[in-house]
């Protein structure tokens, strides 16, 4: 699905891109301009899980990825240096992978939102192809945690947490003019993040997993120069 999506978008760049855009005084991007986005994004996690303890020692979870639309909004303090931050949520799913909890498939659900800053470099600001790199930070809110229908049938009645991260960003992309003031966008980032989630269930106890999330997060849209 990721190739798909980003094969299309530089299949798409090389259909509009024209000799009309050569680099001139009006062309690229400067101080002061504000950039709004529009992307497709998927969020795929690189989880590493901890044990489901005390009772599932051995057992751990997966996490599923994400299809969504995301918006973020750059500024740019400079000809070469931005500001940019997204907003976007995405439902995920966690999976038992092996023994009991395996038996059970999905464990819970929960929607994640994680606000990002980054801080970006803009190679070739006056240019109509527009390279960048950013690094930033970004606070994660697990919100709308839900026990599955599977986990309930099999221990009863269960109240989910997962706890907030802190963490850091990294990304790079590239803005490729279609016109004076549009402009097709393709970006990639990695987000560090890792919560513990508490299983509250009425047959097991208490429950919890440590899990390293880490998603990457591909992303293909539009943007307009404000």
């Amino acid at each position: 699905m990721v190739r798909h999506i980003l094969t299309a978008g530089v299949i798409g760049a090389a259909l509009l891109a024209t000799p009309a855009l050569a680099q001139d005084d009006e062309t690229g991007i400067r101080a002061g301009d504000v950039l709004l986005r529009a992307r497709a994004i998927v969020v795929a996690p690189n989880e590493r899980s901890g044990d489901i303890l005390p009772a599932f020692p051995g057992e751990k979870v997966s996490i599923s990825d994400s299809v969504m639309p995301e918006v973020d909004i750059t500024y740019m303090a400079t000809d070469n240096i931005g500001f940019e931050l997204i907003a976007s949520t995405t439902k995920h799913k966690a999976d038992g992978r092996t023994g009991t909890t395996g038996s059970i498939g999905e464990l819970a659900s929960t929607w994640v939102l994680p606000p990002t800053l980054t801080a970006q470099y803009h190679f070739n600001p006056r240019g109509t192809v527009r390279p960048y790199v950013g690094a930033g930070v970004n606070y994660t809110i697990f919100w709308n945690e839900k026990a599955s229908g599977e986990l309930t049938g099999a221990v009863g009645p269960t109240k989910v947490r997962m706890k907030d991260s802190f963490g850091w960003a990294a990304q790079a992309g590239i803005d490729i003019d279609l016109s004076r003031k549009f402009f097709l966008n393709l970006d990639v980032k990695y987000i560090d993040i890792d919560t513990t989630a508490r299983l509250d269930t009425t047959a097991a106890g208490r429950q919890s997993v440590k899990v390293n999330i880490d998603p990457l997060v591909f992303g293909v849209g539009f943007g307009v120069r404000l």
